[in-house]
């Protein structure tokens, strides 16, 4: 049983619900919340009854970054080996936020900026109110807009000359032009967030899971190769796929005129 002590977690439903929780600091991160979100991630992988993940945040904001006191005003103190140690462990979050084998949403309440919105981007899907705006603001602090993985996940969703302006500005970006250019995959009214979230998370945890975490795996392994060795690889992933009890399941519920009863895990 996961009990993360720096943000609310609950298990319902075969959904994994994530809540950063210091909401009088728009959900500001802390050392002690990224370690923990990223240890999180890393045991999801083994929690078979969580068959899809949840990401959101409490009070007005989803994440607003960083904290500037407890992470960046302590980063002064150290020397580059230290600042390594630092910057590895926040990509250590991505890797291991991409490598579960299992969906994860990210629902954004309202301002999504900096590491959370690296966060976010992450995510597999993405589903947002009209109040979350979302910003990469590293270049505004003097840091590189390479951060956390948004120079390689960015342009995959936005495009290079989109995620490019985004990287070198810094600027805020609305929830409306973020689901027109992909960003976003839904924006739905504040009131809804929470349903909407509930009803993708939902459809995803009842799902074939073996099915829906080859075809995650399968998206992260052909960021980077040629069109001959993606379609290997597609050939392969589906002939395994075929051999599980969920190809035979959904072709008899098809017949049987019924839902399929997919399995667990």
């Amino acid at each position: 049983m996961l009990e993360p002590k720096s943000f609310l977690y609950e298990a319902k439903d075969g959904v994994g619900w994530i809540t950063l929780n210091r909401p009088e600091r728009l959900n500001a991160l802390t050392f002690e919340v990224y370690r923990e979100l990223t240890d999180t991630f890393a045991a999801l992988r083994s929690e078979d009854e969580v068959r899809a993940v949840v990401i959101a945040g409490a009070g007005r904001a989803f994440c607003s970054g960083g904290d500037v006191h407890d992470i960046i005003g302590e980063l002064f103190k150290r020397d580059m080996q230290g600042l390594l140690e630092f910057t590895r462990m926040t990509c250590e979050l991505i890797h291991n936020i991409r490598s579960l084998p299992k969906p994860v949403i990210a629902s954004l309440n309202g301002t999504t900026a900096g590491a959370g919105a690296c966060i976010a981007l992450a995510a597999d899907i993405r589903i947002a109110a009209p109040a979350a705006k979302i910003a990469f603001l590293f270049v505004r602090v003097g840091l590189s807009g390479a951060d956390m993985g948004a120079a390689y996940l960015l342009p995959r969703l936005v495009g290079l000359a989109k995620a490019t302006e985004m990287l070198y500005t810094g600027d805020f970006v609305s929830a409306e032009e973020a689901e027109r250019i992909g960003l976003y995959n839904r924006v739905v009214a504040a009131d809804e967030l929470m349903d909407a979230t509930r009803e993708m998370a939902m459809r995803l945890a009842n799902g074939p899971a073996f099915a829906l975490a080859m075809t995650k795996e399968m998206l992260n392994r052909e960021m980077d190769v040629s069109l001959d060795t993606a379609l290997e690889w597609e050939a392969q992933a589906q002939a395994t796929c075929m051999q599980h009890p969920d190809y035979r399941e959904a072709y008899e519920a098809f017949v049987e005129k019924r839902d399929p009863k997919f399995k667990l895990q």
